[in-house]
């Protein structure tokens, strides 16, 4: 029976790693045809931040963007990242469910973009802030203002320099 239980286990464990690796490594996990999986900006979730010692909900807050030592942040300090697979100016983004889980989107709320800056929708119908029509992301293992440990993920993760 513990030899049952162990491998229920371990195959358990392995199932759901490969589930989070595949959340932000392919197509299906990126909210194409066919994503699946919990997460993202309607889900209660919740994600440390070390930096700040307290857990913030999966989805980013809203506010304005601010320039930290020639990089896009957020309202909390933390690193803004945009995703190769978004196409500028589309109007939307294709991060959602477990993507968006390690990639919380940066809510528009009730800002009013102007500039460089628009609002794109999301697949649950929210509103997500864009820098030049590319949709802005944090990263869930950067855990205080400037680190970027996001930059260059998978090849197709890239900070915001303005």
């Amino acid at each position: 029976m513990q030899r049952r239980s162990l491998l229920f286990s371990t195959s358990a464990t392995l199932l759901l790693g490969a589930s989070l690796l595949v959340g932000c490594a392919g197509p299906r996990g990126m909210g194409g045809p066919g994503a699946r999986g919990m997460g993202g900006p309607g889900h209660p979730g919740m994600m440390k931040r070390h930096g700040y010692g307290m857990a913030a909900p999966a989805t980013a807050p809203a506010g304005a963007p601010m320039v930290a030592n020639g990089l896009l942040t957020g309202p909390n300090g933390m690193t803004l990242y945009t995703f190769d697979r978004d196409m500028a100016g589309s109007g939307k983004s294709v991060c959602n469910g477990p993507c968006a889980t390690n990639w919380p989107p940066l809510m528009a709320g009730n800002a009013a973009p102007a500039g460089d800056y628009s609002v794109v929708t999301r697949d649950d119908g929210g509103k997500q802030l864009a820098y030049k029509g590319k949709p802005l992301y944090y990263w869930v293992k950067d855990t205080k203002p400037g680190d970027m440990t996001g930059d260059g993920f998978n090849g197709v993760w890239h900070v915001v320099k303005p």
